[in-house]
């Protein structure tokens, strides 16, 4: 039997599709809510906005990566691959999917796809990105949003005021 070589997450997001992707789209606020605890800069600028697109990461043992971007729906769809600098992505894909649930939330998906990653000195790496790193993510991205939504909430109740 092979392995399985696709790990996913979700959860329910007290936050709307832009405000999330917004978060996501961005690579320099990606090191806040990296789950894999494996991003530690990349400059600002690079907000992802077509297939073709790439952006630029450090990761924290210093190697800097180029993020090729393959699939994307504004608000919605985001997904990448990453490749060392001037380089062809190795065969690992990242996607975010946004779906709406109801006017104030949003069913987050997170994927690791290493089907087609055939360097051996990254699969022990690629093993260790689980569901539960996923979660992690989703989980830290959840709480950036949903502390605006919360003290927005607040807000509207005592003083009629709106979610910017």
């Amino acid at each position: 039997m092979s392995e399985p070589r696709v790990a996913s997450a979700s959860r329910r997001v007290h936050a709307t599709p832009d405000r999330i992707f917004e978060l996501i789209a961005d690579p320099s606020r990606q090191p806040e809510w990296d789950g894999n605890d494996n991003l530690a800069y990349a400059n600002s600028g690079q907000r992802v906005r077509a297939v073709g697109d790439i952006f630029t990461m450090t990761t924290t043992r210093g190697s800097v990566r180029q993020n090729h971007v393959v699939e994307f729906v504004e608000g919605r769809l985001i997904a990448w691959k990453p490749a060392e600098p001037d380089q062809v992505p190795i065969g690992h894909l990242w996607r975010w999917e946004l779906e709406p649930n109801d006017d104030a939330h949003t069913v987050v998906v997170h994927t690791y796809d290493w089907t087609m990653l055939k360097d051996e000195s990254r699969i022990k790496r690629a093993r260790s990105t689980t569901s539960e790193r996923l979660s992690a993510s989703i989980d830290r991205l959840a709480a950036l949003v949903e502390k605006g939504w919360v003290a927005a909430d607040r807000r509207s109740l005592h003083s009629g005021l709106e979610w910017p």
